[in-house]
């Protein structure tokens, strides 16, 4: 039994998709996230299990309206998502059609195989729907499944994404749109692996992904290019770094473990044992997060990433408000914080004042 297996129990490891690959990149130093990754500990049973469970997944109304866009714009053959595509120059006029998931009884094992026979051959002009990729993560292949990939007529392939969420008058909801970039870097860093193991230049896979939404609350499609290439980079440092989890689980006690047949205090103290580096954004983004919280209570980390960064070195707000007051004496390191924190009560004073 290997030590990640040892953290997690008798349980199996909770396999990865894109959403939860997308997720890492949120909070990129949190051990704690990078341990119960990295060991395939079911985080949604975990929290429900101590008495913090999260409220996660899409409503049945998105997941209703998603699935109607998608099949209208895959309907006969693509045709309406054919013209979104060109939208933006990302189809030529004589496109083929492929749809590797039209046999429901095929295996994982399979779908990806025909992935692969048909990315191994000359590129051509072409839409592959339902195709299958995999990618390493702490040690786990993960399938992944990208709404559809598009090949230019120039031999470019291009990930698109198909998402329920609006763009009106232009504009999107910017934390919607940054959580498709991320998942789209994902298909994106996968083709480029399958293709580098096919002996293709993986540069062929742009990082130029393809949004399409519905347009202004219709149906109407709508697609936009999207730059993935910082979200690339971040995804790397991420997957790198939690390949190399191993230091971090070493470190650990013997007797920390994730098991969910532990009694509740033996869980809660294995997590006290993993430190963890909560903002929150990580509300959005992870199923351990709503304790996390609640394990920040009256910490400057609780207000957010920039005041935690201004504050530097205080790491309570009760400190923070004793340094406004003036007291105690602040230590030589938080002289220059302790200075504007006290300048900031002051301006806050006088103004109240008036």
């Amino acid at each position: 039994m290997t030590s990640l297996d040892r953290l997690r129990g008798p349980g199996r490891p909770k396999r990865h998709n894109a959403r939860t690959i997308a997720a890492l990149t949120g909070n990129p130093g949190c051990s704690r996230r990078a341990v119960l990754d990295a060991a395939g500990v079911d985080k949604p049973k975990l929290a429900e299990r101590i008495g913090f469970p999260g409220s996660f997944g899409q409503s049945r109304f998105a997941l209703a309206r998603g699935n109607s866009f998608e099949k209208m714009l895959k309907a006969d053959g693509c045709a309406l998502l054919l013209e979104t595509l060109r939208s933006v120059g990302v189809s030529a006029e004589d496109v083929g059609y492929d749809d590797l998931g039209a046999d429901e009884d095929d295996t994982l094992a399979a779908r990806h195989d025909r992935t692969r026979r048909l990315l191994a051959g000359e590129a051509r002009a072409a839409l592959i729907d339902h195709p299958l990729l995999t990618l390493a993560v702490g040690g786990q292949t993960v399938f992944l499944e990208p709404d559809l990939i598009a090949f230019q007529a120039a031999g470019r392939l291009h990930v698109v994404e198909i998402k329920s969420f609006a763009i009106v008058d232009g504009q999107a909801d910017s934390a919607k749109v940054s959580g498709a970039a991320v998942q789209a870097a994902v298909y994106v860093l996968a083709l480029r692996q399958l293709l580098r193991s096919l002996g293709h230049d993986e540069e062929l896979v742009s990082h130029d992904v393809v949004l399409v939404c519905p347009a202004n609350f219709t149906l109407r499609p709508e697609a936009v290019v999207l730059d993935v290439r910082k979200q690339l980079s971040t995804l790397r440092r991420q997957l790198t770094r939690l390949a190399s989890v191993s230091s971090l689980v070493a470190a650990l006690p013997e007797e920390v473990s994730f098991d969910l047949a532990l009694p509740v205090p033996a869980l809660l103290s294995s997590l006290a044992a993993v430190a963890a580096r909560y903002a929150p954004e990580c509300l959005s983004a992870c199923e351990l997060a709503v304790y996390c919280r609640h394990e920040a209570a009256g910490t400057t980390a609780a207000l957010g990433r920039p005041v935690r960064e201004a504050l530097g070195g205080i790491t309570t707000v009760e400190s923070v408000l004793a340094l406004a007051a003036g007291a105690p004496p602040p230590a030589e390191d938080l002289a220059e914080a302790a200075a504007l924190l006290r300048a900031a009560a002051r301006l806050r004073a006088e103004a109240l004042a008036e």
